[in-house]
């Protein structure tokens, strides 16, 4: 367990209360924690937006990519997806799946989250067959055998946990059926559908070790399971499964959030949800400085209320070491015409390590995103 130096002390005007109650001329507060939200903080008051830069050189940089110009229309199997983000423990990609697949993949290199961002399909692997469709988030476990045959098109989000294995966060004293009840876990079925698609036809599995590929030739289907036993297996859940926690007089962090973790990193799964309706509450999200963390979100549906100029199926990352918040008009909304309920659906990734931004994401980068966060006096001093 660690022992961080904590030394509470105070200075100046300040509010009693994190995120509420924020004193007269300073009510731009930025949040300075160590490992994501679960470390000390200290809480500054500021008196100009701590994101209203006018200026920036240098990667380091808040950045935007649109997913919908990805050009990976010939990708036949999700390793021919193009990884956009990665570090030693995590690989991101966006697949597009148009088509039944004629070979099977086999991921060796860690456990893979699927979500599906659009389109319906069956799944078929070693467990047997399942129904998924848009808002699933699909776990597959370390070399697991699948494909998958759609209706139609298809959009995955792929996340891969290198080397790493998916869980479900510690819930505390929330309980074991808080935010989703285990109950609403979905595992595949050995049924009708998936002995049907068993043959003696020639399949290819298709595996990946140390991000190379290699080719195994069966002379039949392999999925020809006929049973199983035990706990391990592919997993769904549907983000409509999940009951969001709240608070009316707080407003929460991401943590608070979490549905799936590994050990270097964390997902959450932000959901449609009411208000703070306290008065003195903020609400809109924090201004905040995480900086042992990258903060990725995937905006998949909604109405994205912290964020100007964000459409569905677009990805922000905003790398350790820099102040990220709510945009300048979003943040004055909040305050002069406050919303009573937030209708957006969006996955984040909270790395713990660094992440590379490949070339393949570089282009389809929105340049000007940094710039979208000056507010009205950095604009007068450009």
């Amino acid at each position: 367990m660690a022992n961080w130096i904590r030394l509470p002390q105070t200075q100046g005007r300040y509010s009693k209360q994190a995120h509420a109650d924020f004193p007269d001329s300073a009510i731009y507060e930025r949040e300075v924690g160590r490992n994501g939200f679960f470390g000390p903080a200290t809480h500054l008051h500021h008196k100009h937006p701590p994101t209203s830069w006018c200026h920036w050189e240098g990667e380091l940089r808040p950045r935007a990519f649109n997913l919908n110009k990805l050009k990976n229309d010939d990708a036949d199997s999700p390793f021919d997806a193009p990884v956009l983000l990665q570090n030693r423990h995590c690989q991101y990609r966006f697949w597009i799946c148009k088509g039944p697949m004629d070979t099977l993949a086999r991921n060796a290199d860690g456990d893979d989250l699927m979500f599906v961002h659009s389109g319906a399909g069956e799944l078929y692997c070693d467990f047997g067959h399942l129904h998924i469709e848009s808002g699933d988030y699909v776990i597959l476990p370390r070399s697991t055998m699948w494909r998958l045959v759609p209706e139609d098109t298809m959009a995955l989000l792929m996340i891969e946990a290198t080397n790493e294995a998916y869980q479900l966060p510690d819930k505390g004293i929330l309980g074991h059926h808080a935010i989703f009840d285990p109950a609403v876990l979905t595992t595949p079925e050995i049924n009708n559908a998936f002995l049907a698609q068993q043959d003696e036809n020639t399949w290819r599995v298709m595996i990946k070790r140390h991000n190379r590929l290699s080719v195994v030739t069966y002379p039949f289907n392999p999925l020809d399971a006929v049973g199983w036993h035990g706990d391990v297996s592919v997993v769904k859940l549907n983000w409509r499964d999940i009951r969001p926690v709240m608070s009316h007089r707080y407003h929460l962090p991401p943590s608070a959030h979490t549905t799936f973790v590994a050990p270097r990193f964390v997902i959450c799964t932000f959901v449609p949800r009411p208000v703070e309706s306290d008065p003195d509450a903020l609400k809109v999200p924090f201004y905040h400085n995480n900086d042992d963390f990258d903060e990725v979100l995937f905006y998949h549906q909604g109405d994205f209320f912290s964020r100007d100029n964000i459409d569905t199926g677009m990805v922000t990352l905003h790398p350790a070491g820099i102040t990220h918040g709510p945009h300048p008009n979003a943040f004055a909304v909040a305050r002069s015409n406050p919303k009573t309920f937030i209708d957006e659906v969006a996955v984040m990734l909270d790395a713990r390590d660094a992440l590379e931004v490949s070339p393949s994401a570089v282009e389809i980068e929105n340049a000007a995103y940094v710039d979208s966060w000056q507010g009205p006096t950095a604009e007068r001093k450009k």
